[in-house]
C-alpha cells in the first residue's frame, strides 16, 4: 500500500472519529483528542530538546563559561520539584522564572499594546496628513470613535464607588453611562472575535468535509 494511500485512511479515519462528536461524547472521539494531545506533546518536546535544550547544553559543557553555570543549577533545582520532599530546592528558580515572565507580560502589553493603541488614537487626529476635505472628516470621524472606544472601554473597569445609605456601593451616573457605552464597544469586539473564530473553525470543517470528499471519489474512480 502506497504510504500516501496509508496517510490519506488515516486522515480519513481520524477526521471521522473527531466528527463522530456531533453525536455525543464517545470513546473515538476521546482516542482522536488523546491522539492529537500525545502527537502535539511529543513534537512540543521534540522541538524543545532539539531547539533548545541540547544547543544549550552543548555550549556548556563545550566552552566553559562561569556564568553558564547559574542557568544550569537553576534547572537543576527545577527537576526537584519531582520529588515532594526536596521541591523546596526548586522554589527560588520558580520564583525567578515567574518574575521574569511576568515581566516579560507587562513589558509586552505595555510596548506592544498600551503604547501603539495610545500612538493610533493620536494619529487619528492627525489632519494634515489628510488631502481632501472628504479625507479630514473621516479621519476625524475615525479618531473620534476610536479614542471614544479606548476610553470608554478603559472606563468599564473602573470599580471604585462610593456608598450609599445602605452601603450599597453606588457610582456616580456620568461614570456609569460611560462605562454602559464601554460594555458595547467590549460586547462588539467579543462578537467580532467570536466571528473570527467560528470563521477559522468553519472553514477548517470545509477543508476536512472536502478532504473526506475528495477521498471517496478518488477510491470510487470518479
Amino acid at each position: 500500500m502506497p504510504i500516501e494511500l496509508l496517510s490519506a485512511l488515516v486522515g480519513l479515519l481520524l477526521t471521522l472519529m473527531v466528527f463522530s462528536y456531533l453525536i455525543g461524547d464517545n470513546p473515538l472521539f476521546r482516542v482522536a483528542v488523546y491522539l492529537f494531545i500525545g502527537v502535539a506533546s511529543g513534537y512540543a518536546a521534540t522541538i524543545i530538546w532539539h531547539n533548545v535544550l541540547l544547543p544549550r547544553l552543548s555550549q556548556t559543557l563545550t566552552g566553559f563559561n562561569p556564568l553558564a553555570i547559574v542557568p544550569l543549577l537553576f534547572a537543576l533545582s527545577l527537576l526537584a520539584k519531582l520529588l515532594p520532599r526536596i521541591s523546596w530546592i526548586g522554589n527560588f528558580a520558580m520564583a525567578v522564572l515567574v518574575g521574569v515572565s511576568a515581566a516579560a507580560a507587562i513589558g509586552g502589553a505595555l510596548i506592544g499594546t498600551l503604547l501603539p493603541q495610545a500612538q493610533a488614537a493620536i494619529d487619528g487626529f492627525d489632519i494634515f496628513s489628510a488631502g481632501s476635505g472628504l479625507e479630514v472628516v473621516s479621519r476625524l470621524l475615525g479618531g473620534v470613535i476610536m479614542l471614544s472606544g479606548t476610553v470608554f472601554t478603559l472606563a468599564s473597569f473602573h470599580f471604585s464607588a462610593g456608598r450609599a445609605a445602605d452601603g450599597v456601593p453606588k457610582r456616580n451616573r456620568i461614570i456609569e453611562g460611560i462605562a454602559w457605552v464601554g460594555r458595547i464597544f467590549i460586547a462588539i469586539t467579543l462578537g467580532v472575535l467570536f466571528a473570527g473564530v467560528y470563521m477559522s473553525a468553519l472553514t477548517a470543517m470545509i477543508e476536512r468535509l472536502s478532504f473526506v470528499l475528495n477521498f471517496i471519489r478518488g477510491l470510487v474512480g470518479f
